[in-house]
Formats: C-alpha cells, sequence, structure tokens
C-alpha cells in the first residue's frame, strides 16, 4: 500500500477549525491537553488502555517508580529491608500519605490493591506465585514471605507499563478484579473531577494539596518528587488532528499528546511550539488474531498471513517515508532494548509474495470464512494500521469485513470470544508503548494463557515454559536466550503479528517546561 495522502490545507485551513477561545486569565493555572485518545475507562487494573494508565499515574501511587532508565526506586515506601537470603521483604511506607478522600494510606490498602492488582497484571501474578504470605504486620508496614527470592519484587510493583500497579483504599481494592471499581479514589499528585466528565470529551482534574512528594530525588520517569505545579488539568479529547493542531497553535491547548506526523512540519514552524519524541521506546505497533475461532485457530493459517506482513507499509502509513521515524523488521521485544534479537524474523524479511501466500492458504484449509477487523476511527495512530490490514487481507484472497468503531466499542468488542456471527472478531489492530515489549514480565500480548489471558487468547505451553525459566535465569546474558527462545515460538504460534516501531512526538506551546520523558505525566510541568 502506498504512503497515504497528506492532509490538504493543513497550515492556514487548520487554524480556521480553531475551538473557541476561552479567556484564560482567571485560569492562569489551568494545563489544557489533548490526549492520543478518549479516556473511556477509568480503572488502571482492568484495561490494557494506555491512556487508562497515563490517568491512573495522575490520580494513583505507587509504591516504587520506574526512573527513565527503567530502574525501580521508592516512592510510596520510604525504603525496604531483605532478610533470610531474599525470602522475607519488608517494605516501610512514608509517613503523611493521604487518599484523596482524606483518610491516611495504611498498609492493609496496599496489600489490598497488590492482590487485585495480581489477579490481572502478569509481573504481579509472577509475583504473587513466588509469595508464601503478604501481610501487614502495622500501619506502615508490608510485608512479603517468600517461597523462593524474587529480587524483581522493586520492578513488579514500580511498573510503569499496564497494567500499572495501582494503590487505592482497601475497600475499593475489594472490588473484583474483574469489574471496575465504582470511585476513583487515590494518593497521587491529582484528584479526578467525576462530576466534570463529559464522556468521549472532557475529564477534569485539580492538584491535590493533601499530596506529599518524596522529600528527595530528581523527577525522572514516575520516580523522584512529583510536584504538581498546576491547580487543574483538563483533557480535552479531540479526534480530528487538524482540529487539534489548531487548537495548540492558537493557544486553546497547550500540549498535544501524539502529534500527527502529517502536520509536523505547519508545528515546526510555529515558534510558540515545541515538538520533540520524548520516548526513546517508541510505540510498537501489532495485529492481534483470535486463536477461538476460524480462521486464526488454524495455527497454519496464522504462519502463513505472517508470510504477507510488510511492517514498513504498515509504518508508513502513519509516519510518511522518513526512515528515521520508524524501524523495521521488529519481533516480540522493543528494538535496541536487551532481550530484543532478530531470531526466527525471517518469515517477515524480503519481498512479499501475496500471490503465493493466497495459494498456502487455500491448501492449508481456508475456506472462504469472514475475517471480522476491528479498527477504531477515533484513535489516528491506530486506524492507518487497519487500513493496510484490510488491504493486505484482500490481496490475499481472504473475505475481510471491515468494523470501524470507536476506541472504547473496540475494546468492549474484543472481549467477545464467540463467533463473528455472534458479535465476535477476527483480528484488530493496535499499539502498545515500547516499554510494554522489553521483558516476558510486561509483555502481555506474547503469553500463551489460553482463555485466562488477553483477548485473541493464544495457548502456548511452550512459552508459558519459556516464560518461567526467564525468572529464574541467573543473569542477562541468559535472560536474553531465553527471549531468543520465546521469539522463535512465538513466531511459531502467532499470537500476534508485529507490525514495527515508529518515534512519536508530541508537541507543547513553550509557555510549559518540564515535560518528563516517556508516557504523559502532568506532575513536573510548569508554567514556563
Amino acid at each position: 500500500m502506498h504512503r497515504r495522502s497528506l492532509l490538504q490545507g493543513a497550515g492556514t485551513a487548520a487554524l480556521s477549525l480553531a475551538l473557541p477561545r476561552v479567556s484564560r486569565g482567571a485560569e492562569a493555572r489551568t494545563l489544557r491537553h489533548v490526549p492520543h485518545v478518549d479516556l473511556a475507562f477509568l480503572d488502571p487494573h482492568w484495561t490494557t488502555a494506555n491512556v487508562t494508565r497515563n490517568h491512573g499515574f495522575m490520580v494513583f501511587d505507587t509504591l516504587y517508580g520506574q526512573d527513565e532508565n527503567y530502574a525501580a526506586a521508592p516512592q510510596m515506601v520510604e525504603g525496604h529491608v531483605v532478610e533470610q537470603d531474599g525470602k522475607l521483604w519488608t517494605l516501610r511506607l512514608r509517613e503523611g500519605l493521604l487518599w484523596h478522600d482524606g483518610e491516611r494510606v495504611l498498609a492493609r490498602d496496599c496489600v489490598a490493591s497488590i492482590r487485585r492488582w495480581a489477579q490481572r497484571d502478569a509481573f504481579g501474578s509472577a509475583l504473587m506465585r513466588a509469595t508464601d504470605e503478604l501481610s501487614a504486620p502495622d500501619d506502615r508496614t508490608i510485608r512479603f514471605r517468600l517461597k523462593r527470592p524474587f529480587p524483581l519484587l522493586p520492578d513488579a510493583l514500580g511498573k510503569s507499563p499496564v497494567y500499572m500497579p495501582a494503590m487505592m483504599p482497601e475497600r475499593l481494592a475489594k472490588t473484583d478484579a474483574m469489574q471496575q471499581v465504582a470511585e476513583i479514589v487515590g494518593s497521587g499528585p491529582f484528584r479526578y473531577k467525576a462530576d466534570e466528565r463529559l464522556q468521549g470529551s472532557r475529564n477534569v482534574y485539580e492538584r491535590f494539596t493533601g499530596y506529599k512528594p518524596r522529600e528527595n530525588g530528581t523527577p525522572s520517569g514516575t520516580a523522584g518528587p512529583k510536584v504538581a505545579y498546576f491547580d487543574r488539568v483538563e483533557w480535552t479529547t479531540i479526534p480530528d488532528a487538524s482540529t487539534a493542531a489548531a487548537a495548540l497553535q492558537s493557544g486553546e491547548q497547550d500540549w498535544w499528546e501524539h502529534a500527527n506526523h502529517d502536520l509536523l512540519p505547519v508545528l515546526r514552524r510555529n515558534r510558540s511550539i515545541k515538538v520533540e519524541v520524548v520516548d526513546p521506546a517508541g510505540i510498537l505497533s501489532m495485529m492481534r488474531p483470535n486463536h477461538l475461532q476460524p480462521p486464526f485457530n488454524n495455527p497454519e493459517i496464522r504462519r502463513i498471513v505472517m508470510r504477507a506482513i510488510d511492517q514498513e507499509s504498515y509504518m508508513q502509513a502513519i509516519v510518511g517515508d522518513d526512515p528515521s521515524m520508524y524501524h523495521t523488521p521488529i519481533g516480540v521485544f522493543c528494538p535496541g532494548t536487551p532481550m530484543a534479537s532478530d531470531a526466527g524474523l525471517e518469515p517477515l524479511r524480503g519481498p512479499r509474495d501475496y500471490d503465493k501466500v493466497k495459494a498456502d492458504l487455500k491448501a492449508a484449509g481456508y475456506k472462504g470464512e469472514k475475517v471480522v477487523l476491528l479498527v477504531p476511527s477515533d484513535y489516528a495512530v491506530i486506524k492507518p494500521l487497519g487500513d493496510v490490514a484490510a488491504d493486505m487481507f484482500t490481496k490475499i484472497g481472504m473475505n475481510v469485513e471491515y468494523i470501524s468503531t470507536d476506541w472504547g466499542t473496540l475494546l468492549q468488542r474484543r472481549t467477545n470470544k464467540g463467533p463473528v456471527e455472534q458479535g465476535g472478531w477476527s483480528c484488530f489492530v493496535t499499539n502498545w508503548n515500547g516499554t510494554d515489549w522489553m521483558t516476558p514480565a510486561t509483555h502481555i500480548a506474547m503469553r500463551g494463557t489460553g482463555e485466562a489471558g488477553y483477548a485473541g487468547w493464544s495457548t502456548s505451553p511452550r512459552t508459558e515454559e519459556l516464560y518461567e525459566a526467564w525468572y529464574e535465569a541467573a543473569d542477562d546474558a541468559g535472560r536474553a536466550r531465553i527471549c531468543q527462545d520465546i521469539q522463535r515460538q512465538c513466531m511459531a504460534d502467532v499470537p500476534f503479528y508485529p507490525l514495527g516501531q515508529m518515534r512519536q512526538p508530541s508537541a507543547w506551546r513553550t509557555n510549559i517546561t518540564g515535560v518528563l520523558g516517556g508516557f504523559a505525566k502532568f506532575w513536573n510541568v510548569r508554567p514556563a
């Protein structure tokens, strides 16, 4: 597929699409932000949506943080003591921590939160499998008695990828992990204003005056002091890229999280706007097949389709022809990180022969079954992936039905395990932060846990064996070798189709400063 046409009239014409200007004199300490997609779900233990993770880190805090070098550091805890050859960890909460409802943060709140989070998160589940007893012997002490040493405990409790290990009051943490919590009460630097929410349009946060930042350290990633300099943060959902760009240029918005690549030249010409790639790990794209229903319940068909994937065409559909803005080929792990390799990537290399793929699909038993492809119409950096995928399916003779829907509806529909005739699906396209794919501990999509796992429900006993072995490896070299085996196994099982890595710029007006690296975070950001 050729590069999609550039948006027409993206310069001065876009200015006419600006939102109505509002006086900012009385709200000089309000930060206006355009998120990459609407915030459809509010519980960070419940969904893998990155926008919910971003929301989660505003409202909730974590026991540990993760700095920009991906190292864990104490956050809600003042520190820990490790005894009994690594089998006893004692964590101590900092003094003065409060929930947004004014109650003290207690160790039993955190114990309940850890248990709930671990029911959804793979890293948390691995920690709990290694745990013999998790308790709160007093109001500030959290104790792990382990069956075996688990040196990655701070990394698990401080991970920044989804699902984030959000701490919440015990009364909310006792909510069934398969259900969303009824209230959004955290202990983070911002309070969520549920009374001001406009579904599909606006979400509002206000600075929590009772928040106690860490007394020392340097803000980095989700680690260090979290100081809120704005009294209020407003998220405005603007699906149309030209409208978002115009709002940023006119000053109606301060920060556009995912600036559209087509509009970067226009934004860079504006001296009041800074454009920067803040996350070196980038965004990783994938297409997820449904392993429970035809035709992708046939592993041979899944493998044959891999030979039709042209990663470069997927990336160019979003970022254009500049090779500095994307990387291909990619496999299971984030390029440029210790667990990444080229092992087993041969099916993704070389020219694509669609006619041969078409013939091989027929020989493998494809009988024209409908392929229902779910594509989010309101997600600018995902929709083009669906367009390329639909074109590819047509070229290889598959009976594709393109279902365009909003992101929230897609997230709901993809939980349907039934056949397409009963509202099910065959494939969906999505993106992940590069940090989500750095190790097996945080990589949800590579797992082979079947119907207990991530939508798509891949089953692979061998992948699960390797996953467990990764935790037991003696050093990084051993873990890297295991990840090569994981990648080869994934190329055989095809839990997902990797589509490439892109560099995603953000854009903000020069009247703000202090934007931290990685995903969008709202502490440390201040008026210039």
